[in-house]
């Protein structure tokens, strides 16, 4: 397979298309698109995939319409949409930092929003649209913290890294003590929502999170030439003419909303935005921060384990931030054996 090709459209603007990267997309969507009709499909009354489709076009019968349109489809539809913020937020803060460890979850946003949500269940016994505003603000909150305590004549990698592990576990220790202030019904509230579920999720979570992505992920892949050329370093990116600190920090804070928001519509889902940019790249096999593929990579983790989550343990349905959080771990053991096998670490 030829590796790049060139395009031109009729109004005479070309561009270079990474074939393989074009062909892991379509697949990557596909089987996204797939798991989300399986899992709409399945359940205490099974929908056929063929009269999902027809529901979806508006040619089903009564019930159907209300069991896909009213029960499934939300929640599916805010699993592709967590999963896809969190892949594109993660490869963002992997590319910026010139990190692979370099993911929210290690960063404390994750943490940052959870405190959030925390202070707004135990502090204010709040509601669920109060709890979800508490995380989205607890997420940029933290997010604006790690940047200003990082910069430094701008924002070095490193020590964003360093920033980040060093804020986490600060706010972790805060959520510890949040926790202890709690009575057990706000206790036991707030555990099912640091665990991370898709259980309950309606159309009110869908409509936010879909509008700021329409916003974030255009604007995203619009600076993805320049954050291509930031890897290669500082001063290379300033000579070819790139603006570094004013494209780092408007990504930085596109990268903290994708992240702040998917946190907030499905509590703090583990190891989706730390495995997804990784796992792209390596099906791509392109350098760079492979952000569209980040993004089908992580909507199809998030659909795929949810399905894992409520079909393979029967009755008892599982969070799917436990899901995630098994399969991270498992990859995370396995890059490490690999790793070691090839002597780089």
């Amino acid at each position: 397979m030829k590796r790049s090709r060139a395009v031109r459209t009729p109004g005479g603007l070309s561009l270079r298309l990474d074939v393989r990267a074009a062909v892991v997309v379509a697949l990557l969507l596909l089987l996204a698109l797939a798991a989300s009709v399986l899992l709409i499909g399945t359940g205490d009354f099974d929908i056929p995939a063929v009269d999902v489709l027809k529901t979806l076009v508006g040619q089903g019968n009564a019930g159907q319409e209300f069991i896909v349109n009213e029960l499934r489809l939300p929640r599916v539809l805010v699993g592709l949409l967590v999963g896809a913020a969190l892949g594109v937020g993660g490869a963002l803060f992997q590319a910026i930092s010139r990190n692979p460890l370099g993911s929210p979850d290690v960063l404390g946003l994750g943490q940052g929003a959870t405190a959030g949500a925390l202070i707004m269940i135990v502090l204010f016994s709040g509601s669920s649209a109060q709890v979800t505003v508490g995380a989205l603000v607890g997420g940029l909150v933290t997010g604006l913290a790690i940047y200003l305590l990082a910069w430094k004549r701008g924002v070095h990698g490193y020590r964003l890294v360093l920033v980040g592990i060093g804020v986490s576990a600060i706010v972790t220790a805060v959520n510890g003590y949040l926790m202890t202030r709690a009575d057990i019904v706000d206790a036991s509230r707030a555990v099912v929502w640091m665990t991370g579920s898709l259980n309950g999720r309606d159309w009110d979570q869908v409509w936010p999170l879909l509008a700021l992505c329409a916003v974030l992920v255009p604007l995203v892949l619009t600076n993805g030439r320049a954050l291509r050329m930031m890897e290669m370093g500082d001063d290379v990116s300033y000579a070819l003419g790139v603006r570094v600190e004013r494209v780092r920090a408007l990504l930085m804070v596109a990268a903290v909303l994708l992240t702040a928001a998917a946190t907030a519509a499905a509590g703090p889902v583990s190891f989706v935005a730390l495995t997804a940019p990784q796992l792209a790249r390596r099906l791509t096999r392109s350098p760079g921060p492979n952000l569209l593929p980040s993004l089908c990579m992580g909507a199809a983790l998030l659909v795929g384990a949810d399905f894992v989550s409520q079909r393979v343990f029967g009755a008892e349905q599982l969070p799917v931030g436990v899901v995630t959080g098994v399969l991270g771990g498992v990859y995370l053991l396995w890059l490490l054996v690999t790793e070691r096998k090839a002597g780089r670490i």
